[in-house]
């Protein structure tokens, strides 16, 4: 996993909470790496799940809560660390409709090694589609967020239904119905 995001999962905590508690986070949690990350280092996604946990426990707030809320922080992120390959975007339903066609082909030219999820799109009509994650690091929750985090950035609202395809989590189904 790239280690921008580690980078900013921690940026996040520091933002809202304090940097104490990144601190703690890495010094509690049992990393490989050490917790030394580079935005541009490459990492084991294991790790991304340690932090989280750490933080839940640190916390009190839920994983899948944390996730969801990091998933939106780093959507917001994206729209300023990529600004170009969304600009040209008017609708977060455009802009989710192009991640396999669009986005994921610039991430893979920019990093090469990402290892990304893959997303099956079916738009149903203008403000209907069913998104399906499917990536081994089970990261539905995260997703979600990203989700939401578009929905905001384009000032869109829309409910999202999530169903887990899988029992292991590695496949999620999402229908996004614009409001």
């Amino acid at each position: 996993m790239k280690g921008i995001v580690f980078t900013e999962l921690l940026e996040m905590v520091e933002q809202q909470f304090d940097y104490t508690l990144v601190d703690k986070l890495l010094t509690d949690s049992p990393l490989p790496s050490g917790g030394s990350y580079t935005a541009v280092g490459t990492y084991d996604h294991r790790e991304i799940n340690v932090l989280v946990e750490e933080l839940s426990r640190q916390t009190g707030v839920p994983i899948p809560d944390l996730f969801r809320a990091y998933g939106r922080y780093l959507f917001g992120r994206f729209t300023q660390v990529y600004k170009p390959l969304i600009e040209n975007v008017h609708s977060a339903f455009d802009l989710m409709a192009s991640v396999e066609q669009h986005i994921h082909v610039e991430v893979q030219k920019l990093y090469p090694e990402a290892e990304l999820p893959h997303f099956d799109i079916t738009r149903l009509g203008p403000g209907h589609m069913i998104m399906i994650y499917q990536s081994e690091r089970k990261m539905g929750d995260f997703a979600h967020g990203l989700l939401e985090g578009c929905l905001a950035h384009f000032g869109e609202t829309a409910t999202i239904t999530k169903t887990v395809l899988d029992a292991d989590g590695s496949s999620v189904q999402f229908e996004v119905i614009k409001q």
